[in-house]
């Protein structure tokens, strides 16, 4: 397969055109023309996972490896360590990021990974109803997400509409409509914020709310002539 079929196929999965003004999703190494002999699928990408596999590779992350504007490719730098060792392996690249986020990833993970159903999807916040004990509904989702630990902003006997946002998501409190609102990277004035607006959040971490993106994808992938293999991503943070 070339890169341009594959890419098509992913557009028709989740367009391109639903990314974020901000966002740098796409080809971002390659050529339309190239021929691959794999895809793998990862959320983010590292030497390891370069080294591993063979030349013609097209590796599908959910992650931008180039997001801010390159001005300098210094091989000693992240990510130009990473672009080099690609481009000496004939490596292609495409990042399905915002787009995968709205059309796919959270309702993923609300449905498949919390075992809820989703009432709706409205851009980047998906939501599930019902009436759960707050305490016992926050340990089952520490469990289903695999947390060691979870940060809580407030507290609630009783949650009835719960609020959904993978990865970073506290930008859109305005937006969110619910007793409890789980995302990652929750900063200490966003903290705040939702405390004035008697709105709970737990913080479900960035990695690990969105580590099942190459899960998702995998499911929409099937029957291509070539391989389609998950990769284990790698979480940049331990916990003490």
């Amino acid at each position: 397969m070339t890169v341009k079929e594959v890419y098509g196929i992913l557009d028709g999965i989740s367009p391109f055109e639903l990314q974020e003004s901000w966002d740098n999703s796409g080809l971002l190494l390659g050529d339309t023309a190239d021929e691959i002999e794999r895809i793998v699928l990862s959320v983010d990408i590292d030497e390891k996972m370069i080294d591993e596999y063979e030349e013609n590779t097209l590796f599908v992350l959910h992650h931008p490896l180039i997001f801010s504007p390159l001005k300098q490719l210094e091989w000693s730098r992240y990510p130009a360590n990473l672009l080099r060792k690609m481009i000496m392996k004939n490596h292609s690249l495409i990042a399905m990021h915002t787009n995968f986020d709205q059309s796919h990833l959270n309702r993923y993970v609300v449905e498949r990974i919390l075992g809820f159903e989703a009432v709706s999807c409205e851009g980047f916040v998906c939501y599930a109803e019902g009436e759960w004990e707050c305490e016992a509904l926050l340990e089952r989702i520490k469990k289903r997400l695999g947390l060691e630990l979870m940060r809580v902003v407030g507290q609630k006997s009783v949650i009835r509409r719960l609020a959904v946002t993978t990865g970073a998501g506290s930008s859109l409190l305005d937006q969110v409509d619910a007793d409890l609102f789980l995302t990652g990277d929750i900063k200490f004035h966003d903290a705040m914020k939702a405390l004035s607006k008697g709105l709970m959040m737990a913080d479900i971490g960035h990695f690990e709310s969105e580590r099942h993106f190459a899960a998702a994808l995998e499911e929409n992938l099937k029957n291509l002539p070539i391989p389609v293999i998950i990769a284990q991503s790698i979480n940049p943070f331990t916990y003490i």
